[in-house]
């Protein structure tokens, strides 16, 4: 029997894996065992070795075996604890990943909340992209009118401050601005304030019933009827906007835009009706002060021909000025002015939504919509909302352009008075919209032929009477717009022999090209022609096989 291992102060010497268990085999000779380490009596400092340790080495060993586990320093991290750390950073990583969506979330159905507001519908009809409704050329026609029911203090604040069509093909990406002036005087068609015919102005707040978004658009539907009939335009849709619409969307693209003063004063732009926003009138203000909030010459509304750039408070007073108080000036027409300045509020406002990458960023616009939810009012359902954002950045600032009513030698709308009231009213004669309609219906038309309403002059170049008047008839009957009828100069002409004059019309000349199988020659023709003139076609004689009758 192997014996024991003598122990000392209860500590038993180790034996080596070789020593347990191991037994002499016959044979073989005898492994030779360590000696086991031998231990003085505790609580001697200094002692004599024991083998080759010493009593300091003894101890040290003995107190790393009464430490616990946890204690001690470990060469490498606990697998345990690892995972425990690896798991609360998954949980922290999650919970910081549900507040960052739980925010957006939140900011997004703020935005789709507000939305109902704006426009009509599911509000999870924002995902989806349904085109706008089209009228028979495949526009989309849209009543914008302004308000200033929001400010303070403002008598008649739902009459109709501005008024503007804007008509947009979604298919070839353009769109037309015709502002409609507020003092066109009109039949209502019923009872309203000033009685059965008044300012166009007034109509809004005649059938406007109620409050809240239902009754707002109630009224736009209404408006868009009857802006629709003086017009001769099916127009589909209607926007309510107010003064803390133009704010927040001057604020949205970056506080400021950028427009064109174009007066025909040389010294621009002047209107003193909101100089009290300088402090003019107020006795505690002086006039170093009035000249210091509005410089250079204490006038709030005061800009030089050319680019200004203004902020969200200046680009809302320019779009009112119109040169009703004195002293003033660059402002003789008066609203047509300030119809004018509103387009490029307008424009300016689209310019920089797209340069600033605003209506790229699907969070941007839903924002923008939460700032407007209580101000602006739609009769677009929310399904379009998609295709509304679509069309702001792809339809070219080039590409919208503006229908005058008032320009060029045979306007359209004039001043006027009926009743001791001055007015806006058809050149025709008061309640008179046919040159209007036609305007609106050519400009609009899907037709390039109609749209461009290039002047086509008709010479006989034949010889035999009436041939160039026959000619002309059968282009008309197609469309074109024939300016006159006339013999050609003498000489030898093909059977049709086409000019144009001048660039563009693009439209018309491929018509004229496809109808007579010719070349459009770009040299001078051989008559002289008014300069309003883009084509000139001379009808020569017909040759002797020829049985077509075009």
């Amino acid at each position: 029997m192997v014996k024991q291992p003598t122990s000392m102060d209860g500590f038993v010497p180790r034996r080596t894996s070789r020593q347990l268990g191991n037994e002499v085999k016959p044979g073989k000779k005898p492994v030779s065992a360590p000696q086991p380490r031998r231990v003085i009596a505790a609580g001697t400092t200094d002692g004599p070795k024991l083998g080759s340790l010493k009593r300091s080495e003894i101890d040290e060993s003995l107190r790393d075996i009464d430490e616990p586990e946890q204690g001690r320093k470990l060469n490498r991290r606990d697998p345990a604890q690892k995972s425990r750390r690896r798991k609360w950073i998954k949980r922290i990583a999650l919970l910081l990943i549900a507040v960052v969506i739980a925010i957006g979330g939140y900011v997004f159905i703020k935005g789709l909340i507000a939305s109902s507001n704006v426009f009509q519908g599911n509000i999870l009809d924002v995902f989806q992209n349904v085109p706008l409704k089209q009228d028979s050329n495949g526009r989309s026609n849209i009543i914008i009118v302004g308000t200033s029911e929001d400010d303070p203090g403002h008598e008649g604040g739902l009459l109709t401050d501005s008024m503007m069509i804007l008509s947009i093909d979604q298919n070839q990406k353009n769109a037309y601005m015709i502002s409609i002036p507020r003092d066109l005087y009109v039949k209502f068609g019923e009872a309203c304030n000033s009685g059965y015919a008044g300012k166009i102005n007034e109509y809004y707040n005649c059938v406007h019933e109620g409050q809240g978004v239902d009754a707002d658009r109630a009224a736009l539907k209404k408006e868009a009827a009857f802006v629709g009939d003086i017009a001769g335009l099916d127009i589909q849709y209607g926007v309510n906007v107010n003064y803390t619409v133009m704010r927040e969307l001057v604020n949205a693209v970056g506080g400021s835009i950028t427009v064109t003063i174009e007066s025909r004063d040389p010294r621009g732009q002047m209107d003193s009706n909101f100089d009290w926003k300088c402090g003019v009138g107020d006795r505690k203000v002086t006039r170093a002060e009035v000249l210091r909030r509005c410089p250079p010459n204490g006038h709030f509304i005061d800009y030089k021909n050319g680019p200004v750039t203004l902020d969200a408070e200046h680009a809302l007073y320019l779009a009112q000025a119109r040169g009703d108080k004195a002293p003033t000036y660059g402002f003789e027409q008066s609203n047509f002015d300030r119809e004018k300045n509103q387009q490029k509020i307008i424009k300016a406002l689209r310019e920089k939504a797209v340069s600033a990458g605003t209506l790229s960023d699907f969070g941007k616009v839903t924002g923008i919509i939460d700032a407007l939810g209580n101000n602006l009012r739609s009769t677009f359902e929310t399904k379009e909302f998609r295709t509304l954002v679509s069309l702001a950045q792809d339809i070219k600032s080039e590409d919208i352009q503006s229908i005058s009513l008032i320009d060029g030698d045979n306007p359209i709308m004039t001043t006027g008075n009926v009743g001791g009231m001055s007015v806006v009213r058809p050149a025709a004669g008061v309640y008179d919209y046919s040159q209007l309609r036609a305007l609106l219906q050519q400009k609009l038309s899907s037709d390039p032929v109609v749209r461009e309403a290039a002047p086509i002059v008709v010479l006989n170049g034949s010889g035999t009477a009436g041939v160039a008047q026959t000619e002309a008839d059968k282009l008309e009957a197609k469309k074109f717009t024939v300016a006159s009828v006339a013999n050609a100069p003498a000489g030898e002409y093909a059977h049709y022999t086409l000019y144009q004059i001048g660039k563009g019309n693009s439209g018309t000349a491929a018509k004229l090209k496809e109808l007579y199988g010719v070349k459009i020659q770009t040299s001078a023709p051989p008559v002289t022609v008014d300069s309003s003139v883009k084509f000139v076609l001379i009808v020569g004689p017909a040759p002797a096989s020829s049985t077509s009758d075009n």
